[in-house]
């Protein structure tokens, strides 16, 4: 019988994850990237002593959160638990260990009592700037920049001068990226003074108990809810835009009684050409799409995957063999979740979303300002949401990952560059019972008196996202300068003077057009959402 009842096990698991947002914000205010500051392209997470997922902040990017168990597996590989000591913090950015590509810096450290291991905190960021040239034309994984292999950064508390060094050596803005790194020091050691008050606050001596009771209860309530679904096996595709040719993702989905399954075999081969999605990417974000149908509301831990068999055949743009290039991982694996929804939406049609306008498009903007210092800023752009059953999908709303928009100011304070235009792209929304989400143009003029170069890669030109249920398609995208179309993944010397253009993909609609309410028709003709 348990030793938790259940409102000390509620009281404990809140303040806990209380804890992981408390530690999130002490990294987000003390980060020096904008990329963590503005858009919270980042991750906070706490495993048991096991390495099991245990709690994570509520505005982690998911993959993320869903990478860094396994992360922590192939660590303690080159790091077993014996050789670790208090105050060791353990790094690494490699792709095929971590969230898919060398942006992603993973560091974890263990958290001592007593004289041993009771959980492990770990945190997660996107670095702008990992040395090299990360570009759309790599062909294998070591054209794409530097990768810090699996090493101590602090030793007993102190930096490891060595690791610093190189890192120092290979980055245009170390401080940037370095400073990004210690205010997770700072936070690291905030969060372990604050788990050691809650644990002796609640009675709990040891951490995997709770654990236990928290993974056992998430499995039970993710087992109930694909057991309250009907037994099937359905089948769905989609296909990306690719470079030289589209590329196709196949997925066979089986529910059976309380166990689900995901299988991918069938989708088209790895390439050399850098949108190949390492497994634990796909795996995370497949199964993340699978948790937001099922059970949202129970917080996100190992529990809830128990239930989950997957397939990725190695070799496949969905589990490639190392060196494959896997800069723009996130080409394939944001499709991923709409089609593990597209599929589910054939067995349980009232809790899946149609297709955004994702994967997610950004633009890299680097060069030199005024004083000469050299820059790397990055600049998100969502595309439309997916219509819901219960409503119409919002405008430029980021989905699957859920990184945030800098402020317009910031960013041209930061980069010689003037945004000339924002703003949403009428009828960009499929049309359904329930209406995509707009997606957004956005215009960028070069005003200083050097080259910037703009560096892209974005999908859903050729293959617009999908509406579900017989609702329509939303409208694909387009890259411009200066007016005139250009390649959708290019990388591109803008001159003073020009202006670079993108027009993100709208979402799709759900449900016939014609069940749409002619009130709905008639608010969006008024707001100038869709023209007549």
């Amino acid at each position: 019988m348990s030793s938790f009842s259940a409102l000390r096990l509620g009281t404990a698991w809140q303040r806990i994850a209380g804890l992981m947002d408390e530690t999130a914000q002490s990294f987000v205010r003390t980060s020096f990237s904008s990329v963590v500051r503005d858009n919270w392209d980042m991750a906070i997470g706490l495993m048991d002593s096991s390495g099991r997922q245990f709690a994570q902040s509520s505005r982690s990017v998911p993959s993320f959160v869903g990478t860094m168990p396994r992360t922590l597996a192939i660590m303690l590989q080159r790091y077993p638990v014996e050789r670790l000591s208090p105050g060791d913090v353990l790094i690494s950015n490699d792709g095929y260990y971590g969230t898919g590509h060398l942006n992603d810096i993973t560091m974890i450290k263990p958290v001592f009592a007593k004289g041993r291991v009771i959980s492990w905190l770990g945190s997660t960021f996107h670095s702008t700037d990992i040395g090299g040239a990360p570009s759309v034309d790599a062909r294998d994984s070591w054209e794409e920049g530097l990768t810090i292999p699996i090493t101590r950064i602090l030793k007993g508390g102190e930096e490891n001068e060595d690791v610093i060094a190189f890192m120092e050596a290979n980055l245009r803005q170390p401080d940037e990226t370095l400073g990004d790194i210690r205010a997770q020091f700072a936070a690291y050691e905030q969060a372990e003074k604050r788990l050691a008050r809650i644990m002796a606050e609640e009675g709990i001596d040891d951490l995997d108990a709770l654990a236990g009771e928290i993974f056992t209860r998430s499995e039970r309530a993710m087992r109930d809810a694909i057991a309250a679904a009907p037994d099937g096996v359905v089948e769905d595709e989609v296909t990306a835009d690719g470079f030289e040719h589209p590329v196709t993702i196949r997925l066979k989905l089986t529910i059976k009684g309380s166990d689900l399954t995901l299988d991918f075999t069938g989708t088209d081969g790895q390439i050399a050409r850098p949108v190949n999605a390492p497994l634990n990417f796909t795996r995370a974000y497949s199964n993340y799409a699978v948790k937001c149908a099922f059970d949202p509301a129970t917080p996100n831990n190992d529990g809830s995957f128990r239930p989950i068999t997957f397939i990725a055949p190695e070799g496949s743009i969905v589990n490639p063999r190392r060196p494959a290039p896997v800069w723009g991982r996130h080409l394939t694996g944001h499709y991923l979740p709409m089609l593990v929804l597209a599929a589910l939406a054939k067995l349980i049609p009232d809790r899946v979303i149609a297709e955004s306008g994702s994967p997610l498009w950004n633009v890299y903007f680097t060069g030199e300002n005024a004083e000469g210092r050299r820059y790397v800023r990055m600049f998100f752009m969502n595309g439309g949401h997916g219509a819901a059953p219960q409503h119409d999908g919002p405008a430029c709303l980021s989905f699957p990952s859920n990184v945030a928009t800098q402020a317009v100011e910031q960013f041209e304070n930061a980069v010689p560059m003037l945004m000339t235009e924002k703003e949403l792209i009428p009828n960009s929304g499929g049309a359904g019972r329930m209406r995509g989400g707009l997606s957004q143009r956005l215009s960028f003029e070069v005003v200083g008196e050097k080259p910037v170069t703009a560096t892209y890669r974005h999908e859903r030109v050729q293959h617009p996202p999908r509406g579900v249920l017989g609702g329509t398609a939303g409208r694909g995208g387009r890259d411009l300068v200066n007016g005139k179309p250009v390649a959708a993944k290019a990388r591109i010397v803008l001159q003073p003077g020009d202006v670079i253009t993108y027009e993100t993909p709208g979402g799709g609609g759900m449900g016939p057009v014609a069940e749409r309410d002619p009130a709905a028709i008639a608010r969006d003709i008024k707001e100038g959402y869709v023209t007549p």
